[in-house]
């Protein structure tokens, strides 16, 4: 897939939010930097636990404090950065200039408000519709999300419909001012393969249209395969790789990525071999990490990587990586 060639729009450096508990300081985005440009689709990957939601949360503020802390980075959007903007500000901003899709739409949605009403609220926060105008919008938006009979399911409430029409309505309702940015935090979890293939399908038809970048959160490869142009690999809150998405998957540096890689079946391997499986657990981050936060797992492991912390390396082709042994292996994907 072709580099995205529009603007930088969201630039992210050093971006560290921690959480201050009881039992300890959890540093669950630890010096995290990427960015994304106009219509591009940056993915954002790795295992539960590693830090994807709360760099999500964190660009848009949303993170409780306390016990939440934004310690140091900056969120720069058109220049602007996110973190020092007051909470009106930010209120402009959330749901009009940038959007999120949040995993859980069961969850996310309220249970005693109809879905329109919902939708609704946006476009009276943001556009100033009047109720006629927010009803033809709202209709619009249910028709474009592919909704059937939107003049009935918007009168309903987040209980009658199903996962994958309450994940549409999360659509729905990120898309209502046409936004620059929309994340999209786990957006096809939960639901079955053809729901997934629908939602991803349209997400790529409102992206193409719109022009808007794309945030995906996700721990599916296989989803960042059919989306992505870039991918950002995260690891206990820092991370660990970045490439072209076609790079990551046929040239894989760090030892993490190219387990992931390995963790995953393929449709043209017909041998009766096991996965490959990435020993051991994440590490606790409530605990300083000293030297590779990977290291514990990794096949690749030295002396010095338990001593010290590699920092990015960038190998050419916009290719970075934080490994003191990288690997090289050339990975089939046809």
């Amino acid at each position: 897939m072709s580099q995205a060639t529009g603007k930088t729009i969201l630039e992210v450096k050093d971006l560290r939010t921690y959480f201050y508990t009881r039992d300890g300081v959890v540093r669950s985005v630890d010096g995290v930097s990427f960015s994304v440009s106009e219509g591009e689709t940056l993915a954002i990957v790795g295992e539960s636990g590693c830090g994807k939601s709360v760099t999500s949360l964190s660009l848009l503020r949303l993170i409780p404090s306390p016990p939440g802390k934004f310690v140091s980075g900056t969120v720069l959007y058109h220049g602007k950065d996110l973190l020092k903007l007051s909470e009106d500000e930010m209120r402009d901003i959330r749901g009009d200039k940038i959007s999120m899709i949040f995993q859980e739409p069961m969850t996310s949605l309220n249970p005693v408000i109809t879905v329109g009403r919902q939708i609704g609220e946006v476009l009276e926060l943001h556009r100033h519709c009047n109720k006629e105008e927010a009803h033809d919008r709202i209709l619009e938006l249910l028709k474009l999300v592919n909704i059937p009979e939107p003049e009935r399911r918007m009168n309903e409430y987040p209980h009658q419909l199903s996962g994958g029409m309450r994940q549409r309505i999360m659509i729905a309702m990120a898309l209502a001012c046409d936004p620059e940015i929309l994340i999209a935090d786990e957006p096809t979890t939960a639901l079955d393969v053809t729901i997934q293939a629908q939602i991803l399908n349209l997400m790529r038809e409102l992206r193409d249209r719109t022009r808007a970048a794309i945030i995906l959160i996700t721990h599916d490869l296989g989803v960042v395969a059919e989306m992505a142009q870039r991918v950002v690999v995260m690891y206990a809150g820092r991370k660990v790789e970045e490439a072209s998405v076609y790079d990551l998957f046929t040239k894989p540096m760090h030892p993490y990525t190219l387990g992931l890689l390995n963790s995953m079946p393929r449709l043209d391997d017909t041998s009766s071999k096991r996965l490959v499986e990435i020993p051991g657990m994440v590490p606790s981050m409530r605990t300083e990490i000293v030297g590779c936060a990977f290291a514990p797992r990794c096949p690749e492991v030295s002396e010095r990587c338990l001593l010290e912390s590699p920092a990015l390396k960038d190998y050419g082709n916009e290719h970075s990586v934080a490994c003191w042994n990288p690997v090289a292996v050339s990975m089939d994907i046809t």
